[in-house]
């Protein structure tokens, strides 16, 4: 970041040039006994050392995993992230990337997004991809939207899989609150931790608009989407999948091949580093035949009068564009920067790569889950197919939650705040982050219970 100071002269010449004295007649207009109000009672100025000194003891008390030791998933992923992608993004031409109205002097901006549409068309095995939303979770909340305004009057049933983000589910509820006619339907899981199909085909009728399934769901597991998109196509309801943890769909399956009509999902795991939860993006991909009333913008590629290859907005559906009865959403950014860096991560890894490094996160997840089992004699809670995370269960979760904390390690997410039926159950995750001393002390941690 700039540091631009205005010395005394820089400030006396913007007074006179808005025919000021004094910077204190710019505030004469409010009242002056609301202006003693307003009075901040702050402490004298530091130097820069001094606030460097402390802004890093501050920062020290938080739990980062360059001291601690990290198996936390849940929606959130530790993964290495290539020098290329801060090298790329730290460019100037990238710092104040904003809404390219004129595509004439934003071409640069415009084939950034281009290039990431593509690639989340590859990576989800959909036909179309927008330029990005804000998380996950508004992902899924727009998709349902999208549904309500693609689905015929009367189907009013959305199905949400338990299994699925717990903040997803959250913030898709938050949307609908004050839609008339829209009831949200919970789809419990099953003994595998997969979705309880059985209770999907009884459920389903000429009233269900939708389906929503976690891909893989929260608890890790890979779910068999085929019975799932059979239901639907029998009653007429769309298939939508979300996604936390898009490294994945490198080595499973993608969603397009299983026939599902929306994808979505949040792209943080793609190069984008873990900062306490945030920044990441959403993305947003389905079919073509969809792409009016998909939300956000989409850049589309074309030639110029004179036949060069040029970029521009070919759908932006928000409010600020088109008229208000016909905007799709009021989604105002595509997270640009955030996408950007998941162009250059998806870029510097290619196919081969991103296979390769779900692979990894795959077998290391795998063989820590056969380790706590066998040699810390952890119980399996789910016996359904898994990526990089999974559940197991600890007869005494709160002593190892606070041995763990003494020892710099955080082995997971606790799931009884969410699922009262898996207290005592935790969700680890395994990345190519955790090398085998790590796998190997929390192994230690667990097995002392």
């Amino acid at each position: 970041m700039r540091y631009t100071p205005h010395t005394p002269l820089d400030k006396a010449e913007m007074l006179q040039a808005i025919g000021f004295g004094r910077i204190e007649e710019l505030f004469e207009h409010v009242p002056e006994f609301l202006r003693k109000q307003a009075g901040i009672s702050l402490p004298p100025g530091l130097s820069e050392v001094a606030v460097k000194k402390r802004m890093a003891a501050l920062a020290s008390r938080n739990a980062t995993p360059v001291e601690w030791r990290f198996f936390l998933g849940g929606g959130i992923y530790h993964h290495h992230i290539p020098s290329t992608v801060d090298a790329i993004i730290s460019r100037a031409e990238f710092a104040t990337s904003y809404t390219p109205y004129q595509p004439e002097v934003s071409q640069g901006t415009l084939q950034a997004m281009y290039e990431f549409q593509t690639l989340i068309c590859q990576l989800t095995g959909m036909e179309v991809a927008n330029a990005g939303l804000y998380d996950g979770a508004s992902a899924t909340a727009e998709a349902v939207l999208m549904v309500r305004r693609l689905q015929k009057e009367g189907r009013n049933r959305v199905f949400l899989s338990r299994s699925l983000h717990p903040h997803y589910r959250s913030v898709v509820a938050t949307y609908v609150r004050g839609l008339e006619n829209l009831e949200l339907v919970e789809v419990p899981y099953g003994e595998s931790g997969a979705l309880d199909v059985r209770f999907l085909s009884q459920e389903l009728d000429q009233t269900a608009a939708c389906v929503v399934v976690g891909y893989p769901n929260f608890f890790g597991v890979i779910e068999d989407l085929t019975p799932v998109r059979e239901i639907c196509a029998r009653s007429g309801a769309l298939l939508v999948t979300a996604t936390s943890e898009p490294l994945s769909l490198a080595l499973i399956k993608p969603p397009g091949g299983w026939g599902a009509d929306i994808s979505v999902g949040e792209g943080q795991s793609l190069g984008i580093p873990m900062s306490l939860g945030g920044p990441g993006f959403g993305f947003f991909a389905c079919h073509k035949r969809y792409v009016r009333s998909m939300p956000g913008r989409l850049v589309g590629e074309t030639v110029d009068g004179d036949g060069r290859r040029g970029f521009v907005l070919t759908l932006s559906t928000r409010e600020q564009h088109i008229r208000r009865e016909k905007a799709t959403s009021n989604i105002c950014t595509s997270q640009s920067l955030c996408t950007l860096a998941a162009t250059v991560f998806m870029s510097t890894l290619g196919k081969a790569g991103m296979r390769r490094l779900a692979t990894i996160n795959f077998q290391r997840a795998h063989e820590t889950r056969d380790r706590l089992v066998n040699e810390a004699g952890l119980g399996p809670v789910f016996s359904a197919p898994f990526f990089n995370e999974f559940v197991v269960r600890s007869n005494n979760l709160d002593q190892l939650l606070a041995r763990s904390t003494a020892a710099s390690v955080i082995p997971g997410v606790p799931l009884g705040h969410w699922y009262p039926e898996l207290e005592g159950c935790v969700l680890v995750c395994v990345t190519e982050m955790n090398e085998r001393e790590e796998i190997e002390q929390l192994v230690r941690l667990f097995r002392a219970d």
